[in-house]
């Protein structure tokens, strides 16, 4: 997933997003905290990445378990620093949209989470997490009593077969394609089987898609696949009831299946959400509907935020943040603060953010490296919160991603994190690249502005001749995620759509799924990567395919480089002393907004 500020907050999420996200703790000194607590660690990491439990039908049924202290009534404010890149479900696919999808959507299926960060996948819309037979080859799902949209209209199976459906159109080009794909082929072949989705009266066949009532939604897969649950928990796959699909103007409308829906929508200004009416406590075992509604601001960058939300006057008593992070400037104020720190949550999230490289464009390998060694990762997380916010990446797989391997480090960046000049100059010259022009593009936020000089500076430091390209952040991973985005390189930030490289390495280093949209980011498209990645995804023993992933991203790595690991990400959020209901959200990695109130 990306994240936000980035696509695929893909988890995602998926985020995949890019405000900023960060993880891990081998990173040096920031030179900010005043103090020897430099945020979550990589122990923390670890146990994010335990496998999730599936729930049965009691742990699915509402209403959810109250929130101590919880109480009704109120407005919360919430920062944002840009607009959703998009508010159709089916083009989710970055962390911040995430957010707003717990409060507004519902899908199959949903994670359920303890204080101590432990997912339970549970029936959301569904009854239970769904139930498998032929050896994980066919999976059904059976629809809750009593589900309604915010128009009081009765979702059905049909609204899930058009949900899935309408994934198969021209228009969605931005969230995820694991289900397509499973259920009728891979990389872009999948679109073949309903090439103008569901608007020309077609549907996929009976055999891979089945209604055969209006509870009932059968799934039939060529292969086993036991974690359909948890991607039908992304907001890719929400439901979009049919009567109320409007195609691409639903981006712009959507309409609610959460507690809240959107009342007031001013692109770029603000967003206003109020209670769903229609929406019944007592089919939903994960949200809460505590406080009235959400009055969503944009346009406060993460400093403004911080500055804000530390002060804690007036509006700001009630304020959060969604995908906003402690400013580095501020992180010693807050951490200095014994009151502040009561009202601030971290996590380990499980993004790697990388420069790309644009494989149709920068071919030659020496370059690719030369860059990579003279990345200094550790200038570059410092700006996005310092220790507090990430630290040095030395691989693409994050610590919080089973089959991460600490100290796996061919680049050589825990000895050096601020990068090995003279390494990368010798290698650009031995490339015969002196004075080589390369397009180098970035977001306008000033976190993304703040590294851009860093990195451009150390680009033109090694002998290259840098064009630098600043791009909107809210259309950020559309732009680049075109295949002619007439760029070199770009950063973007990665993390797993559920505990599993299978949700990370096929995502972005499978050529066969190159397309707009895709996010396969680098262009990367070697035989050997494709043919290896088709093999794993095959293999049914979860011991084996870890393994075999992590040889993969050796290779990857090692052989072709197709982008510069920077760094992993953490989260440092602070809030309003009047928000109740704080906790950090392993499924999120943000703030977990099921379960906000307002103390008075």
């Amino acid at each position: 997933m990306s994240i936000f500020g980035t696509r695929k907050t893909r988890a995602v999420v998926v985020a995949l997003a890019a405000g900023s996200l960060a993880l891990t703790a081998c990173g040096g000194n920031d030179g900010n905290s005043g103090t020897k607590d430099k945020g979550k660690t990589q122990e923390d990491a670890a146990k994010q990445s335990a496998a999730v439990v599936y729930g049965d039908a009691k742990a699915s049924t509402g209403p959810a378990a109250d929130v101590p202290g919880a109480k009704p009534g109120g407005t919360l404010t919430v920062y944002q620093e840009s607009d959703f890149s998009h508010l159709d479900p089916g083009q989710s696919y970055v962390s911040d949209a995430k957010l707003l999808d717990r409060l507004i959507q519902r899908g199959l299926t949903q994670y359920q989470e303890d204080d101590n960060g432990k997912l339970t996948l549970v029936g959301d819309l569904a009854t239970d997490s769904g139930k498998q037979t032929d050896g994980g080859k066919t999976w059904t799902f059976t629809l809750k009593d009593g589900l309604k949209d915010q128009n009081g209209g009765a979702i059905t199976s049909a609204d899930i077969r058009h949900t899935i459906e309408r994934l198969y159109a021209p228009f969605i080009t931005d969230g995820p394609i694991y289900v397509q794909q499973w259920l009728s082929g891979t990389g872009t072949t999948y679109r073949e089987a309903l090439p103008d989705g569901p608007y020309k009266g077609k549907h996929l066949p009976d055999s891979v898609l089945a209604t055969p009532d209006d509870k009932t939604v059968v799934f039939k897969f060529k292969d086993p696949q036991p974690d359909l649950p948890q991607a039908l928990a992304m907001p890719g796959y929400s439901v979009v009831p049919e009567k109320a699909d409007t195609k691409e103007k639903y981006d712009t409308a959507p309409v609610s299946t959460g507690p809240y829906k959107i009342s007031d929508f001013k692109p770029g200004k603000s967003m206003t959400l109020v209670k769903n009416e229609n929406w019944d406590a007592k089919t939903d075992s994960v949200r809460h509907q505590y406080v009235d509604g959400f009055n969503i601001e944009y346009n406060h960058d993460d400093p403004d935020q911080t500055k804000t939300l530390l002060a804690d006057r007036g509006e700001a008593k009630n304020a959060v943040m969604f995908t906003g992070q402690v400013a580095t400037n501020e992180v010693r104020n807050v951490v200095n603060d014994p009151e502040a720190m009561k009202r601030t949550i971290q996590g380990y999230a499980p993004y790697v953010w990388q420069l790309n490289f644009n494989l149709d464009r920068l071919k030659d390998k020496k370059v690719r490296d030369a860059i990579t060694y003279a990345m200094p990762s550790a200038q570059i997380y410092k700006l996005d919160g310092g220790a507090y916010g990430g630290e040095t990446a030395t691989g693409l797989i994050s610590p919080t991603t089973p089959g991460y391997e600490k100290g796996y480090d061919p680049f050589g960046k825990l000895k050096k994190p601020n990068g090995d000049i003279e390494k990368a100059k010798a290698l650009i010259k031995e490339a015969g690249a002196e004075g080589q022009k390369v397009v180098y593009a970035y977001g306008n936020t000033p976190v993304r502005q703040q590294q851009a000089v860093v990195i451009a500076d150390r680009l033109k430091a090694i002998g290259l001749d840098v064009v630098k390209k600043e791009i909107d952040s809210t259309t950020w991973y559309e732009q680049v995620g075109k295949v002619d985005n007439g760029l070199d390189l770009y950063m973007t930030g990665w993390g797993q759509d559920w505990p599993s490289a299978s949700t990370v390495i096929p995502p972005l280093y499978d050529g066969k799924q190159i397309q707009d949209g895709s996010s396969v980011y680098s262009h990367i498209n070697d035989p050997k990567v494709n043919s290896e990645i088709a093999r794993i995804l095959k293999i049914t023993d979860p011991a084996e395919a870890q393994e075999a992933w992590t040889a993969l991203h050796h290779d990857i790595v090692e052989r072709i480089n197709p982008a510069a690991p920077i760094y992993f990400t953490k989260v440092f959020q602070i809030f309003g002393s009047n928000v109740g209901g704080l906790r950090y959200s392993t499924d999120a990695s943000y703030v977990d907004v099921t379960r906000l109130f307002l103390k008075k």
